[in-house]
């Protein structure tokens, strides 16, 4: 999470150009900083730095941690268009610093949104980052990314990781996020996102291209997308489609943001809100038993299914 706060706090100023992109409006601003480095590495994801090139997300995911967080800015859609310039002088300094470490990319946005065919922001940050030599750790929902694998399979050949890293052996990590496979529950919840099948069979396509890639079950919905027999599918259909590795992760529900999920459930799935409210009964976060069995369940599955859990 601290990194996340870091990422949605950079400095920046406005330009008034606003640009029309389907339905939504696109500010550009420009920022005084792009690269995050991180007080501490995420165990999960490995990284050590973040850079997010658009603030805000056209997808609208319904669980997403930005719209309880407040720097979440009213929802506002922003494109950091002097990212590459910025980064390559913060890259600069970390190379002559030998501070070598993953990048993520997309902690507190999505890189690779429908902005990004216009405005190829995130292709040209890739650019810089494979310049320095820094490996990198992409976190997508879009297809879009398939893109920029020629960049990317540079990255992942000529990258240089952090000694106690090599273990990982590979430059570029991609990482496909989902909450379900089911359609129907992805366009309630994530309801400007491609399909959960579009993301598989990017992943599909990521494998086959030879690259190392996974599955972010992160948030799997309790009591829509978090029984045994659901996970179960769910870890199945990714090693089907060739996950390397995969996560499980339980939904946070913070400030404005528990409102915000709440009202949807009441919408479509009213029969769980008491069971939410005992879940969540002042906390941000659901039990501790709860995301101990969770992880507990996910685990097993993954090695029943041969599959690893988390990178490493």
């Amino acid at each position: 999470m601290d990194s996340m706060r870091e990422a949605l706090s950079q400095n920046s100023y406005s330009s008034k150009r606003m640009t029309r992109l389907g339905s939504d409006w696109m500010r550009e601003i420009y920022v005084k900083s792009v690269l995050n480095r991180h007080k501490r590495r995420d165990l999960w994801f490995l990284d050590d730095y973040s850079i997010n090139p658009y603030t805000g997300c056209q997808y609208n995911c319904v669980y997403c941690y930005i719209h309880g967080s407040r720097y979440g800015r009213g929802g506002e859609l922003a494109v950091k268009v002097n990212s590459p310039n910025i980064l390559e002088k913060q890259l600069s300094r970390a190379k002559r610093l030998e501070r070598y470490g993953f990048i993520s990319i997309s902690s507190a946005t999505e890189a690779w949104q429908l902005a990004e065919e216009r405005y190829e922001v995130t292709r040209r940050c890739l650019e810089v980052i494979k310049r320095h030599r820094f490996p990198v750790h992409c976190l997508t929902k879009s297809p879009l990314i398939l893109r920029d694998l020629d960049i990317l399979e540079e990255i992942d050949k000529r990258a240089i990781l952090p000694d106690d890293l090599k273990i990982v052996g590979r430059g570029t990590l991609i990482t496909f996020s989902l909450s379900t496979i089911d359609p129907e529950i992805s366009r309630i919840f994530e309801p400007g996102a491609p399909s959960p099948l579009e993301r598989l069979k990017a992943l599909k396509e990521v494998r086959d291209a030879g690259f190392k890639a996974g599955v972010a079950y992160i948030p799997v919905l309790p009591f829509i997308s978090d029984s045994e027999e659901e996970l179960e599918r769910m870890i199945g259909v990714a090693k089907e489609f060739g996950a390397d590795y995969i996560f499980v992760g339980a939904l946070t529900l913070y400030g404005s943001g528990k409102e915000f999920y709440y009202r949807a459930l009441a919408k479509y799935f009213p029969e769980h809100l008491p069971k939410y409210e005992r879940l969540y009964s002042g906390r941000g976060e659901p039990t501790l038993s709860y995301q101990r069995k969770l992880e507990t369940i996910s685990r097993r599955i993954c090695a029943e299914k041969n599959v690893r859990y988390m990178i490493i």
